[in-house]
This record gives C-alpha cells, sequence and structure tokens, in this order.
C-alpha cells in the first residue's frame, strides 16, 4: 500500500481525469486502488503524491497506468459453451424472427485487444454464410484502451493466443504468416474498431446483440445501473444481451429479463410505446438518455384518469386517441398526426377550440359538465368533459382531453347505496384478513430483503474474485513473456559458447581463461587432452588449488603482472608432467583479458603448449 501522504487517491484520479479525460471513479474502490499500487511498485514510488509528480514528468507513462488498470485478460472462445448456446439457439431465433435480408448490428462493449469480436465474427460467419455475414452484419468493438484497440485493429494473433480457436475455425477464418495468424481481411471489414468510455460516452444505437463479458464487474454497483441503462437504450426492441459468467443482473429485472441464466443470457424489457411515437422528434436530457416528446405527453396525459381519452399538441395535432375514444368518436390509428379541425372530434359532442384557446391562455384546467351526445347506436348520452394542459419546464406542449360519460351515474348510485351495507359486513371480514396478510407480507419481506442482500454480498465478492483472477492471468502472460525471452537469450549464450568451444578446440592449444580472482572459468579440450582433467573439474576453482603436472605455484607473479595491467604478455617455459606420466617442457604465454568497452582487465588468457614440439612448428611457419 502506498504511504501515508496529503495527497490521496481520489486526488490522483481527479488529476488523471483533468490530464487524459478518463473517470475511473466508477471502477470499483478496491480493484482500482490495487492495480495503482501495483504500477506505483514498478516504477519505485510509494506516494501518490510523488506518482502525480512523475505523471507530469513523464506524460508516457499514463499509458502504462491506464494497461495496467484496464486489465484486458480475453480470448477467443472463452467459455465454449456460451457461444455453442448463441450459436445454436439464440442467433437462429433472432434471425428467424426479423426479416430476411434486414442488417444485423451487433456490438462488443470492452473488447480489449479484440478477440472477443473476432469470435463473435466467426459464430455469426458460420451461422449466415461468408456472403450473407459480408452483406448483413456490423460488428462494433469498443474500448476505453486506444493502445488495446490498435492490436485488434490488425488482427495478429500469436500461435498461444489462438490455441482455443477450433482447427477447422483457424483453417476457415486466419492466414499463417512466419509467426503470427491473420484474422481474414475481407471478415475483418465488417468488425469497427473505436474507442468509447462506458461511463461517459453515448451508446451505440439500434444493436441486436450485444456482447459485454467481464467487464460489469469492475464498476461500482451504481456506475453498473448507468451502463445497463445505456445498454437497455442501445438495444433493438427483441435486442439480446450476453454478459460474462461474473454477471447475474439480479437487481436490475426493470431492464433485462433472463433468457438462459446459466449461460448470461438476457433480453431487453420492452417500455410501454404509443403508436404516434414514430410522429415526434425525439430530445436529450442532460443525462444522456433519450427521451421523446411523445413519451413526456403520454407520461403526463395518462396520469389524469379513464375513459375516453384523447391528447393534442400545442399544434393542436391529434397525437393519442385511447380504445374507447376510437369506439366513441370513430377515430381511427391512420387519424394520428392530423390536424383536429380536420376530425368530427372537434365540434362534436362538444366544440373544442374555444377551450383549447382558454387553456392555452392560462395553463389551467377546463371542466364541462353533461355535454349532451348521441352514441353510434342512436342512444342518447351525458359526457363530461375535463380539459387539461400538459406542461414542460413551464412551456405548454399539449392539452389532454378526457370524456366521461355520466348517464347512468345515478342509477349507479342506487345501486350502490343498496350494496353499501353488505359491502361493510364484508369490510371487517376482510379488514381481519388483511391484517393477517400484511404480517405474513412483512415477514416474507423481511426474509426476501435479508435473501437479496446475503446474494448481492455473494456477487460482490465473486466479481471480486473474478477480477484478481483476471490480474493473475494478465501477469501470468507477463511472466509467460519474459520466460520466453529468457529462453531465447539462453540458446543464444549456448550457441555462442559452442561457437567459442569450437574455436577453442580449434586451435590446437591447451588455453584456460581465469577471472580476476584467478578462477577457472574456460578450460577447452587441449587442456583436457593435456592435463587429464575435465572441464567440469576445474571450472570455477582456484587455479592454485588445482593438481595436476603444471607447477602453478610459478605462475604467481606473472598472473599478477597480467591483472594489474602492468604487463600485456607473459612467457616462461616450465618442466610439467603430461596425464600419461611424460615429462616435459611446457611454454606457458599468460595475456591480458580486457574488456571491450572500457578496456580494464577482467581477467588472464593461459596458453599451454609442448615447448619442444612448437618450435619445429614456428621454424617451417618462418
Amino acid at each position: 500500500m502506498p504511504q501515508a501522504s496529503r495527497i490521496t487517491l481520489d486526488s490522483l484520479l481527479d488529476f488523471v481525469h483533468e490530464s487524459r479525460g478518463f473517470d475511473f471513479t466508477g471502477y470499483k474502490r478496491s480493484s482500482i486502488e490495487r492495480r495503482i499500487t501495483k504500477r506505483m511498485n514498478d516504477v519505485d514510488i510509494d506516494t501518490y503524491e510523488d506518482y502525480i509528480d512523475y505523471l507530469e514528468l513523464h506524460p508516457e507513462e499514463f499509458a502504462a497506468l491506464f494497461n495496467t488498470i484496464l486489465i484486458n485478460v480475453t480470448g477467443f472462445f472463452r467459455d465454449p459453451a456460451m457461444w455453442e448456446y448463441l450459436a445454436d439457439t439464440m442467433l437462429p431465433e433472432m434471425l428467424k424472427n426479423g426479416p430476411a435480408d434486414a442488417p444485423l448490428r451487433a456490438w462488443s462493449a470492452g473488447c480489449a485487444s479484440g478477440e472477443e469480436p473476432y469470435t463473435l465474427a466467426m459464430v455469426l460467419a458460420r451461422v449466415l454464410g461468408e456472403k450473407e455475414f459480408q452483406e448483413r452484419v456490423k460488428i462494433y468493438a469498443t474500448d476505453i484502451d486506444e493502445e488495446a484497440l490498435d492490436t485488434a485493429r490488425h488482427g495478429a494473433y500469436l500461435p498461444r493466443q489462438i490455441e482455443a480457436v477450433p482447427r477447422d475455425a483457424l483453417e476457415r477464418f486466419f492466414e499463417r504468416t512466419d509467426q503470427r495468424y491473420l484474422f481474414r481481411k475481407d471478415l475483418r471489414r465488417c468488425v469497427i474498431f473505436g474507442q468509447n468510455d462506458l461511463v461517459q460516452d453515448a451508446p451505440i444505437s439500434r444493436i441486436d446483440l450485444l456482447v459485454c463479458r467481464n467487464t460489469l464487474m469492475y464498476f461500482t454497483a451504481e456506475t453498473q445501473s448507468r451502463i445497463l441503462e445505456r445498454f437497455n437504450f442501445a438495444l433493438n426492441e427483441d435486442g439480446v444481451l450476453m454478459l460474462g459468467k461474473s454477471e447475474m443482473l439480479v437487481t436490475h429485472a426493470d431492464l433485462f429479463t433472463p433468457v438462459d441464466v446459466k449461460r448470461r443470457m438476457f433480453r431487453k424489457v420492452l417500455r410501454a410505446r404509443n403508436r404516434g411515437d414514430a410522429r415526434m422528434t425525439a430530445f436529450h436530457q442532460r443525462e444522456g438518455a433519450a427521451q421523446s416528446i411523445v413519451e413526456v405527453l403520454r407520461e403526463t396525459a395518462f396520469d389524469v384518469g379513464g375513459g375516453a381519452h384523447v391528447v393534442v399538441d400545442v399544434d393542436r395535432n391529434l397525437l393519442m386517441a385511447n380504445a374507447e375514444a376510437r369506439q366513441m368518436f370513430g377515430v381511427s390509428l391512420t387519424d394520428l398526426g392530423r390536424p383536429i379541425q380536420d376530425l368530427e372530434l372537434s365540434y362534436r359532442p362538444l366544440e373544442l377550440r374555444g377551450h383549447l384557446d382558454a387553456v392555452a391562455a392560462d395553463l389551467s384546467g377546463i371542466d364541462v359538465n353533461a355535454v349532451t351526445w348521441r352514441s353510434p347506436q342512436g342512444q342518447e348520452r351525458f359526457v363530461n368533459v375535463r380539459f387539461t394542459p400538459l406542461v414542460s419546464d413551464g412551456q405548454l406542449i399539449g392539452t389532454s382531453i378526457s370524456y366521461l360519460d355520466v348517464t347512468d351515474t345515478k342509477k349507479l348510485q342506487e345501486q350502490l347505496i343498496g350494496s353499501r351495507r353488505e359491502l361493510e359486513a364484508a369490510y371487517e371480514e376482510l379488514q381481519s384478513t388483511v391484517e393477517e396478510l400484511e404480517t405474513t407480507n412483512e415477514e416474507l419481506q423481511s426474509t426476501n430483503e435479508e435473501l437479496e442482500t446475503t446474494n448481492e454480498e455473494l456477487q460482490s465478492t465473486n466479481e471480486e474474485l473474478e477480477t484478481m483472477n483476471e490480474e493473475l492471468h494478465s501477469s501470468n502472460e507477463e511472466l509467460e513473456t519474459m520466460n520466453d525471452e529468457l529462453r531465447h537469450r539462453t540458446t543464444e549464450l549456448n550457441e555462442l559458447n559452442l561457437f567459442l568451444e569450437t574455436i577453442l578446440t580449434t586451435i590446437g592449444t591447451a588455453v584456460t581463461v581465469l577471472d580476476r580472482r584467478q578462477h577457472v572459468q574456460i578450460w577447452n579440450g587441449q587442456a583436457r587432452e593435456l592435463w587429464g582433467l575435465t572441464p567440469e573439474e576445474v571450472e570455477d576453482r582456484h587455479l592454485q588449488a588445482l593438481d595436476f603436472g603444471l607447477p602453478v605455484e610459478k605462475l604467481k607473479a606473472p598472473l599478477r603482472a597480467c591483472l594489474s595491467g602492468d604487463s600485456g604478455r607473459e612467457q616462461l617455459v616450465l618442466l610439467a608432467t603430461n596425464r600419461r606420466g611424460k615429462k616435459f617442457e611446457c611454454r606457458v604465454t599468460c595475456l591480458p583479458l580486457r574488456g571491450s568497452n572500457d578496456g580494464a582487465v577482467s581477467g588472464v588468457i593461459m596458453l599451454m603448449e609442448d615447448a619442444a614440439a612448437a618450435a619445429p612448428a614456428a621454424e617451417a611457419a618462418s
């Protein structure tokens, strides 16, 4: 954990928001703190205050910070059972219910490096066929991480990244290069990548299938609700939402209803709509949720009352007429949107224009009682007419006109008086029953609240565990990458050592290399042949501690001269005994081993050879 400082985590998040426009305050506190702490440890910083200073001095650090926070753990065909259910059940049902040639729009939200939208593309291409897929399908893949999006746009993946792709899909949808697999370019054109912040940016609209897997679990419950509101708006009426295995939508039944909970498939909950909506223009509220004027009119007008009911806008166009009004006054659905003065309703049973003018003048309601009206069956009836202004932000946006048939009111009152005594007796019995039911209901409500609380806690814990699991997965991938690099370097080093050993053996002279402590580092094959000691027996041992046929104690002075840099070459001839016990004069040449950078002496190279055998060779060479 970062050390105590007057600068808090909130201050750091505010700084990131102001500097780069990314708002991470909606992420779960424990997760965001853990990820930022990891990045601070990577750059050896202890306090948030110091880290803000570091970000100001090193703007490139923002990219590394975002990559750490946005874990980007993904993969092809992750949770295969869910993709099989989508291909075998959900997509055929969606295609069956829609027009045969209608465009199909999908959205992969939080797509990371692209494996998920390309998986979706493979599934859709398999279900539709490649030609129909290219003609009908558009897949919008979005993420907040621009670096991950850049990787996704190329569609190039290492062999270990495509291990989960079935072999037939790999051969059908990928092209092999020297080191990577490329998703087919002609199909990649149907996948459109772009940056989108689920918390702040407007959603993509008219979506048939929305895939957002293991992304919501990083956000707080409040932020999840806001994102799901956007998802509900983005989906078409029959739209389907596909989530990850750690996301359940237990508390969002008003937005989505489960199709298959086990496979995390949900369908959008339809909201009440009126046929006249298509005639009106949509406008946007401050929070970004789209709402049409018709929806404002409907929500206001239908709170007024029942009976025959019509609504006109401020321009006197008929917008709504409920079933009873259409039956009473002969209004059809094709009349919706027409001026009220073009309809018989404008003057029968009551002249409307004068009353509408009065309502518009003072924005107050008007009641006209006992208006005579002759029904289509020829019966004389009496109706009460109510004009109610519909106001939004202090401005008149329409008028609600309700008609209440009061012809049978008196008869009904007499019947009610006769039934009153019976109802009072029954009421007492019902009151007792209601009290018992209320008690039972309170107990059930209490139990239900406890269960919901427990379920939410378990869901939160599960999401936290899944988040940590993906963090570990990300760290494991980093370690695998480092391991691959280390393995590659080890291979290069072994090849270099083998090459050096070959050279030293080919020289035909016994060679040993000592470090500054006079410990043996290299002992070539000729040295083993001359003295009978293997490299394993001598390496990393002090030369003076070795027992072989060369009087090494006489080499102390030449070795010191070379190691000190005082001499560039020392040579002497010593009486020695080879591995077969034969005595001979051994010529020993000591050369200082200098570094390539600074020229400092880092060791000594010793050349050992039979002086008698070397002399004829030297004479022949001369």
